[in-house]
């Protein structure tokens, strides 16, 4: 005979039930699969493309240790910068008078109607002499002297396209823990779904993929209009085009940049960034929606029932399962990507996180105007 409770803590223990189940199919199996190896079928030489945009102090950190990469295939890094005012231009030109493999690439305008940034990687990308690609940001840097060589193991799994993590740096404050909270569950997502065979997206601060992956997506060209989108929607583009993907999420592996400093600036990155997901494949919305609406309904649901007295105590025990499997997760993909979180605070910063991702929805709604560099 079934207990009681009410219709909406039916609803409750449903969304607990989808939250439990990517928990267990694709979270924690991510997160204790099997060291990566150390050791693969030789690679060939890469081309490391960086897009820069009024970047100088971040290119005189970043292009140091891109120089400094352990790679015996060897490298060229290409600088692509993109209408800098400052001295940009000038600083690389020195770099490739005492560095052969360093390249400049320069753009002085963006045709009308083109995002940017995918204009200026397209330009990068046609001077770029290997086959393999490796993509970053200007505010990046690589986590060892082995990152290019453990992101091109992943072309010999075999695959066309590597998805790697980038973490921000540890800092004071909350949002500096927010931000690092949303990256490690976005992380976990498209890490963890790749990984399951059903990679959506990747990020560009740490990416890599060939020149025929990029030729037989036709580039940007179904997205060249949109700001965002260089990364994720490329990685939609070439998986339905038949090109595989693959996961290299080692700490070795790993790109690190600085948090937003901001409440404001992580607002607009978040809101181009979101801007991109209407572009991706019904599957994956739903996959992901799924797994975003579970959580929200499941705080809203539990909202609702804190007025109502009968359901305290089950209210309270599927609270505290669902809190205490989410954040164990949390805390183990935290480890295993070297993206520690404090225990204490993954509760609060899994409720505000929610509430911050429906608030920016509801704001790409309403207002869709973007503006990029």
């Amino acid at each position: 005979m079934l207990i009681p409770f009410s219709p909406v803590l039916w609803l409750l223990a449903l969304c607990v039930l989808v939250q439990l189940y990517y928990v267990g199919y694709y979270f924690l199996p991510f997160a204790r699969r099997p060291a990566e190896p150390t050791a693969a079928a030789a690679a060939g030489p890469v081309s490391v493309l960086v897009c820069a945009h009024n970047e100088l102090e971040n290119l005189r950190r970043l292009l140091p240790l891109l120089l400094q990469q352990d790679y015996a295939p060897g490298f060229e890094v290409i600088l692509i910068d993109d209408r800098s005012g400052d001295d940009t231009s000038p600083y690389v030109q020195q770099l490739t008078q005492y560095y052969p493999n360093v390249r400049l690439v320069s753009v002085d305008r963006t045709p009308d109607g083109l995002s940017p940034k995918k204009y200026a990687l397209t330009l990068g990308i046609r001077t770029a002499r290997h086959e393999q690609l490796l993509f970053t940001d200007a505010d990046c840097i690589p986590a060892t002297s082995q990152w290019i060589s453990h992101m091109q193991r992943g072309f010999a799994r075999p695959a066309e396209l590597v998805l790697g993590y980038s973490p921000y740096v540890p800092g004071p404050g909350f949002l500096n823990k927010l931000i690092r909270f949303e990256t490690l569950l976005t992380g976990a997502q498209y890490l963890s779904f790749a990984w399951r065979g059903r990679a959506y997206m990747g990020v560009g601060r740490n990416l890599a993929y060939t020149q025929h992956c990029f030729r037989t997506t036709k580039g940007f060209a179904s997205h060249i209009r949109s700001l965002g989108g260089d990364d994720d929607l490329l990685v939609q583009d070439a998986v339905q085009h038949g090109q595989r993907a693959t996961v290299v999420a080692e700490p070795a592996a790993h790109t690190l940049t600085e948090a937003a400093p901001t409440w404001r600036a992580w607002w607009r990155q978040k809101r181009r960034h979101l801007s991109a997901g209407r572009g991706y494949r019904l599957a994956d919305r739903l996959r992901i929606g799924n797994f975003i609406g579970a959580n929200l309904l499941f705080y809203i649901t539990a909202v609702a029932l804190l007025f109502s007295r009968a359901d305290w105590v089950p209210l309270a025990v599927l609270w505290g399962a669902r809190t205490a499997a989410i954040c164990i997760t949390y805390a183990k993909l935290g480890r295993r990507l070297d993206d520690p979180l404090p225990a204490v605070w993954l509760p609060l910063l899994d409720v505000v996180y929610f509430f911050h991702y429906l608030a920016l929805g509801i704001s790409l709604f309403l207002y869709r105007n973007l503006r990029w560099k």
